[in-house]
C-alpha cells in the first residue's frame, strides 16, 4: 500500500490588514515530514510512505497569493512524481484564507483531487478552528478535527486520520464526510472543551462514532476572525458508504441543534474586566502568578501582536514585578542591541503593525537581557519582552528563553486568549482583559462584510433548525 503525506495549513485572520509572506513559514520536507504524525503511525503499520511538503502554521493575516501558489505547486507536483498510490493523508487547518483565492484548503483539495483521479482516498486532519464549507466535502473522502481546546489531541487527531484512511483501503471502503453548518461564530475563548455547555456537546461525538455505518465526527467552532462567506461552525461525520449518508446526517443534525440551543450559555472560562479592572484583581490577589490574557492581540489567532495597552496600564498603575510577553518590534530590538546589556534606553514601542487598534508608546528602561530573537528592557516595575519576529508564549519555556521564570513573578501578561494547558497549569489565578485589536472578543464590534448571515451573535432574533 502506497500513501502519500504532507499538507498545507494556516490560521487567517482577515481583519489583520497585512499578508503573510512565504517566509513567515516553516516548511518540513522529504524525510523531515517522515518524522511526523501522520506519517510516523503510517510507516509503523508497515505502509509505504512517500513525503511530499508540509508547511507549519502560524497564525496570522491573510497568506500571500505567491506564498500559497508556491507551496501549492509543490505539494501537487510531489503528489505527481509519487506515481502509483492508494491513498493520501493530510495536515491542514481549515482557516486558510488565500489572497485572492478565498478558501485555500478547499481549493487545493480541489486541485488534488483534479490531479489524482475520484478512485484515490484523501484524508486531512484539521484544527477545531477551522472554517469548513460544505464543498469541501466534494473533493475530500475524510474530515477529522481536535476535540480539545486549548488543543491537547493534535497528534491523537493525525493519528486517527490515518488510521481511517487505512482501515478505508483495507476494506475497499468508499468514506464521505457529511458537513452540517448551525448559525454559530463564537470565538474560541467560549467554547473550552472541558467546560459546560461545550463539555457535554462534544461527548455527543461518541454516540455518533458508535453508529454502525459512521467512522467519525466532529464539532468544529470555527475561526471567528475570518470575515468570509463560510466562516462558522460545523458538524462533520464520517460515513463508510452512501448507504449511511442519511443517518450521519440525522447525527450530525442532532449535534449541530445541540451546539445551538446552548448558543446563549458558553462564557468565558475566566473571569474578564477592561485592562484596568484585570491589573487592579491582580494587584490585589495573593494567589501568583497571575495570568492576564491581552485578549485582543492574540497572536496564536492572527493578531499584530503589537498593541502596547497592557504596557501602558501596568505602568500608569505603579505594578511590580509584572512581566509582558511580548510585544513585536524589530526596531526596539535593535535599538536595544546597539545599547548593550546593562544600558539604558528610550524607546518608542509597538503601534507600527496594528495601527488601527494601537498607538506607540513612548517609555524609558533598563536592557536585562538580549536573545536571538528579542530582548528585555524593564520599565519601572514592568518587565518587557520585545520580539523581532513573531513569538507565542505559551509555556514557561517560552519565557525562560529571555531568561524570565514565570512561576516567581507576580503578574504576567500573555497576548492569547484562553491559556493554553502549560500556562494553565502552573497559573494560581487568571483573567482574560478585553482589549482592542484583530481578535476582539466583541466580535459585534468588528464589520463583517461577507459573512453568511443571519448568524448568531451578530445576529440575535432569528431561527435556525437543520435540514435531516
Amino acid at each position: 500500500m502506497h500513501i502519500v503525506v504532507g499538507g498545507i495549513g494556516h490560521e487567517s485572520n482577515t481583519f489583520n490588514p497585512a499578508l503573510t509572506p512565504l517566509d513567515s513559514f516553516r516548511i518540513l520536507r522529504g524525510k523531515e515530514l517522515l518524522k511526523e504524525e501522520p506519517a510516523r503511525t503510517l510507516l509503523s503499520m508497515g505502509i509505504d510512505v512517500t513525503p511530499t511538503v508540509y508547511n507549519i502554521p502560524f497564525a496570522s493575516a491573510v497568506v500571500e497569493k505567491h506564498a500559497y501558489s508556491y507551496l501549492k505547486s509543490e505539494l501537487i507536483r510531489e503528489i505527481e512524481k509519487a506515481g502509483e498510490i492508494d491513498g493520501i493523508c493530510l495536515t491542514l487547518h481549515g482557516a486558510m484564507i488565500a489572497e485572492g483565492i478565498g478558501c485555500a484548503e478547499t481549493d487545493l483539495l480541489k486541485t488534488i483531487r483534479e490531479t489524482v483521479g475520484k478512485d484515490v482516498l484523501i484524508s486531512a486532519s484539521l484544527d477545531l478552528h477551522g472554517n469548513i464549507p460544505v464543498e469541501m466535502a466534494d473533493y475530500v473522502n475524510i474530515l477529522t478535527a481536535y476535540r480539545t481546546a486549548p488543543h491537547i489531541d493534535v497528534i491523537e487527531t493525525r493519528k486517527k486520520s490515518a488510521r481511517i484512511l487505512i482501515e478505508a483501503i483495507r476494506k475497499n471502503l468508499k468514506p464521505q464526510s457529511v458537513i452540517i453548518r448551525p448559525p454559530v461564530l463564537l470565538p474560541g475563548e467560549y467554547v473550552v472543551t472541558d467546560a459546560e455547555p461545550a463539555a457535554s456537546i462534544y461527548c455527543m461525538l461518541n454516540e455518533v462514532d458508535g453508529t454502525p455505518g459512521i467512522m467519525d465526527s466532529s464539532l468544529l467552532v470555527g475561526m471567528a476572525w475570518a470575515d468570509v462567506s463560510h466562516a462558522g461552525a460545523s458538524v462533520i461525520a464520517v460515513v463508510e458508504k452512501d448507504k449511511y449518508v442519511k443517518e450521519a446526517r440525522k447525527k450530525a443534525c442532532k449535534v449541530a441543534r445541540a451546539y445551538w440551543d446552548n448558543r446563549m450559555k458558553f462564557r468565558l472560562e475566566v473571569e474578564s474586566g477592561s485592562p484596568e479592572e484585570c491589573i487592579e484583581a491582580a494587584k490585589a490577589s495573593d494567589k501568583r502568578p497571575f495570568f492576564i490574557s491581552d485578549s485582543g492581540d492574540n497572536v496564536t489567532a492572527g493578531a499584530a501582536g503589537d498593541i502596547p495597552i497592557m504596557v501602558e496600564e501596568l505602568i500608569s498603575n505603579n505594578v511590580d514585578d509584572a512581566v509582558v510577553g511580548g510585544i513585536i518590534d524589530r526596531q526596539a530590538v535593535n535599538a536595544c542591541r546597539e545599547a548593550g546589556r546593562g544600558a539604558t534606553v528610550k524607546l518608542v514601542i509597538g503601534g507600527k503593525l496594528d495601527k488601527i487598534n494601537g498607538y506607540p508608546l513612548e517609555v524609558k528602561g533598563k536592557v536585562l537581557n538580549l536573545t536571538e530573537n528579542g530582548a528585555v528592557i524593564r520599565v519601572d516595575g514592568v518587565d518587557v519582552i520585545l520580539t523581532a519576529n513573531r513569538a507565542v508564549f505559551t509555556s514557561p519555556e517560552n519565557f525562560m528563553a529571555y531568561g524570565i521564570d514565570v512561576t516567581k513573578r507576580k503578574i504576567i501578561v500573555v497576548k492569547l486568549g484562553y491559556l493554553f494547558a502549560e500556562l494553565k497549569k502552573i497559573a494560581a489565578q487568571s483573567m482574560i482583559a478585553l482589549t482592542p485589536g484583530f481578535t476582539n472578543l466583541s466580535i459585534e464590534e468588528l464589520e463583517y462584510r461577507n459573512i453568511k448571515r443571519p448568524m448568531f451573535p451578530l445576529d440575535k432574533d432569528f431561527e435556525w433548525h437543520p435540514k435531516v
